[in-house]
């Protein structure tokens, strides 16, 4: 599990062509604690698995269904990329539980200053609109945000100057791609509600439409 809180920005060193996928490579300031093989680290909100370390760089497989599904697919040499390390017993959970497995992607369909802010819309597929709820959260590109307006095929969120020098998306453009993953306990408060288990008379329906 992870947080959305994001930890470092990392740069892709190399991509390296493997059967039924990729092995992608990058660096990035290292961690006081030491790396453990085989440990989870999320790369713009995708978990992934510590396959190989060489002194700074760190190995990653990557399998063709997360390349296609996820923007990791567009990463090339020099990508700047969103890293956060595994949620440990006893670590402050600053932004929200994210899981690391990414719904789809969105695509970036506006950027507008709001004084020292910055409002980005997102276009959203279908699969993923259902789950977001107005001032819910959500995950994009591994970073914890909150739904600040929902459209019908969109939402949008603002973001502080702090997220625009410390994540990767300080050199964000219209067109870009966005793993999105919808918040886990909007899942599971859904799933409840399709099985007809919520107390009283609440529906899905009804309690996404409290703001």
């Amino acid at each position: 599990m992870f947080t959305g809180i994001i930890q470092k920005v990392g740069t892709i060193s190399g991509l390296q062509e493997r059967e039924g996928g990729k092995r992608l490579w990058f660096h990035c300031t290292p961690w006081q604690r030491p790396y453990e093989a085989g440990e989870s680290i999320a790369v713009n909100g995708v978990c992934l698995t510590l396959a190989d370390q060489h002194e700074e760089e760190l190995g990653f497989d990557v399998l063709e269904e997360t390349l296609r599904k996820t923007n990791l697919g567009k990463l090339q040499a020099g990508s700047r990329i969103n890293v956060e390390r595994a949620l440990r017993y006893g670590d402050a959970l600053g932004g929200h539980l994210v899981s690391g497995h990414v719904d789809a992607c969105g695509t970036v369909r506006s950027m507008q200053a709001a004084g020292p802010d910055r409002r980005v819309e997102i276009t959203v597929p279908d699969s993923v609109l259902p789950h977001l709820v107005p001032q819910g959260s959500i995950a994009c590109d591994g970073i914890s945000l909150t739904v600040a307006e929902l459209y019908e095929d969109a939402f949008a969120v603002h973001l502080i100057p702090t997220t625009l020098t410390e994540t990767s998306w300080g050199e964000m453009k219209e067109g870009d791609l966005i793993n999105l993953e919808g918040d886990l306990v909007c899942k599971i408060v859904r799933r409840e509600a399709d099985q007809g288990r919520l107390a009283g008379n609440w529906s899905w329906e009804k309690l996404r439409s409290l703001e």
